[in-house]
């Protein structure tokens, strides 16, 4: 089998956004948002995966959004590039999600909890050494929660996830090892197969399964996402170019300012030397050699010298 790569976010859509498949989101949430624990039973999928269209393919992909049993609104993406400003697309989002609530006039107690739910193929927190982060509303200093928790964004950074199949424990680790290392699976893993959720989710994330349409938008999505990190490495070594032309010169005008500073200096203090010598020597056959050390601050062998 070749199972499609569920780091798209057209593979990612299709997987865990289809209404007809409800309980592979119910265990992928359950397994990331609560520790495995069944707290979420049924949920509402807000906008389901559709067959995309191929022209204007890049909009055409909405995150997957879900509402819960106790009306909290739980929005899931997955990011394959790091690009400028993704940090803020994804609290604008959250915000956004939470206010569009309400309707003019509405009372603010109607407001329900978002959960910001984001899956990355790139590392975002590099000094947090775990692969599932969670953010909420704190007092700055003491860490204090906020009175209502109402806003959560939960991180999943992909490369800090270094666990091999026969090191699976959790419902966690078996998602994420789903979505992380499918596409280069030909079997369901019997380990993963025993939950029937991933398995289902290899079910539909067959290539063998998917329209001609949906082969075809998948290609493209790849593509694209291929073109734009070719595109990111060109851009950083063009920078890494520039910044070393640009570090010479830098360096080659600061050098020349250093040495004109060195040069200054070291001319002032051959310059006071030689001015102790000379008084030194007009004192030599005056006064005694200790005096003249004392006087000149020259040490007795360099006065004993110019004898």
């Amino acid at each position: 089998m070749i199972f499609i790569n569920p780091k798209t976010d057209f593979a990612f859509k299709k997987i865990f956004g289809s209404e007809q498949n409800p309980e592979i989101l119910i265990s992928f949430l359950n397994s990331l948002l609560y520790g495995g624990h069944p707290r979420i039973t049924e949920l509402e999928i807000i906008n389901p995966y559709l067959a995309p269209k191929i022209q204007g393919i890049k909009d055409t992909f909405l995150d997957v959004k879900a509402k819960l049993t106790d009306e909290t609104t739980v929005i899931i993406e997955m990011q394959v590039l790091n690009l400028s400003g993704f940090e803020k697309r994804i609290l604008y989002n959250a915000a956004k999600a939470y206010s569009i609530q309400l309707e003019p006039g509405d009372d603010y107690t109607l407001l329900n909890p978002v959960i910001a739910l984001t899956l990355t193929d790139f590392e975002m927190f590099e000094d947090l050494p775990q692969v599932i982060s969670n953010f909420v509303l704190k007092e700055k200093n003491i860490l204090t929660d906020y009175p209502i928790n109402d806003l959560e964004l939960v991180f999943v950074e992909l490369p800090k996830f270094t666990k091999e199949l026969d090191e699976l424990e959790t419902l966690a680790d078996k998602w994420i090892y789903f979505i992380k290392c499918a596409r280069g699976l030909e079997t369901i893993p019997e380990a993963m197969a025993q939950v029937p959720e991933i398995r289902k989710a290899f079910e539909v994330a067959n290539q063998a399964n998917l329209t001609r349409e949906e082969l075809e938008a998948l290609e493209q999505r790849e593509m694209y996402i291929h073109d734009q990190r070719n595109a990111i490495k060109l851009a950083l070594r063009q920078g890494i170019q520039v910044g070393r032309e640009q570090g010479i010169q830098v360096g080659r005008e600061q050098g020349i300012q250093v040495g004109r500073e060195q040069g200054i200096q070291v001319g002032r203090e051959q310059g006071i030397q030689e001015s102790k010598l000379e008084m030194a020597r007009k004192m030599l056959g005056v006064v005694d050699e200790d005096t003249i050390s004392q006087i000149t601050g020259l040490s007795l062998e360099e006065v004993r010298r110019l004898r």
